[in-house]
């Protein structure tokens, strides 16, 4: 078995080595291959050579739309399992053993997988409670998802018309693919991965709940408007 693993990049020389090795270093059983797809997004720093360097194949898409990005990767996946995550985080040591068990049962749809911050403050758990309370009851999860790239193909793969929150509306368009065919979709809870805490670091521990408390602004981003908001918070953030 084969499962292909997609990384989105934008300079991220000094955060990718982590999340790289965190692939490699995977317990996997002897039969799986994994292959990883580094998207270089607007590269000026040494993100290429490190991807290159962990054994990645290198593809660009200079675009400033995440889900054009991940589509792009995507496109490059020679395997029929695919996973994608952000340069950012890390895996849990047993992250794709587990996901080739679930691959093996017949209601495998794919899914998400539990995600934790770095660090914790008060301000970093209410922003991420704003984010993960709601998700939790709506069956959602965030950071790294895996699927079947034909149902990837089938449900038309990441909306491009979405510039923010593109994983999170790819997640509920897949579940509702899979109750089509009676399958359902699992957030591992076992294993886990983690996130770096670099915007924190850079706009403050209250930044998600300053983001997402303008809900009519993070909507009109999320459709392609407040380009200058859109940059500031996600696609040119210092790194």
């Amino acid at each position: 078995m084969k499962i292909s693993v997609v990384i989105p990049a934008h300079n991220e020389e000094k955060f990718i080595g982590r999340c790289l090795s965190s692939i490699n270093e995977q317990l996997v059983p002897h039969d799986l291959q994994v292959e990883i797809i580094v998207v270089l997004n607007r590269c000026t720093d040494g993100t290429a050579t490190i991807a290159r360097a962990h054994g990645a194949t290198v593809v660009s898409n200079d675009s400033k739309n995440l889900s054009e990005i991940r589509n792009t990767g995507v496109a490059h996946a020679k395997a029929e399992w695919v996973v994608t995550i952000d340069a950012d985080s890390w895996m849990s040591k047993g992250v794709l053993t587990e996901i080739y068990k679930l691959s093996k049962l017949p209601s495998a749809l794919g899914g998400g997988i539990k995600i934790t911050p770095e660090r914790l403050s008060p301000g970093i758990a209410v922003g991420y409670g704003i984010m993960l309370v709601p998700a939790f009851f709506l069956g959602l999860s965030f950071g790294m998802y895996w699927f079947k790239k034909s149902d990837f193909d089938a449900i038309g793969g990441f909306d491009e018309k979405l510039h923010i929150a593109e994983d999170v509306d790819f997640l509920r368009r897949l579940k509702l693919h899979g109750r089509k065919s009676g399958r359902r979709h699992t957030i591992i809870s076992t294993e886990s991965i983690t996130t770096s805490c670099r915007k924190f670091d850079e706009f403050g521990d209250w930044h998600f709940v300053r983001l997402f408390g303008n809900p009519l602004r993070v909507k009109r981003a999320m459709l392609g408007g407040e380009r200058e908001y859109l940059d500031k918070n996600w696609y040119d953030v210092k790194r």
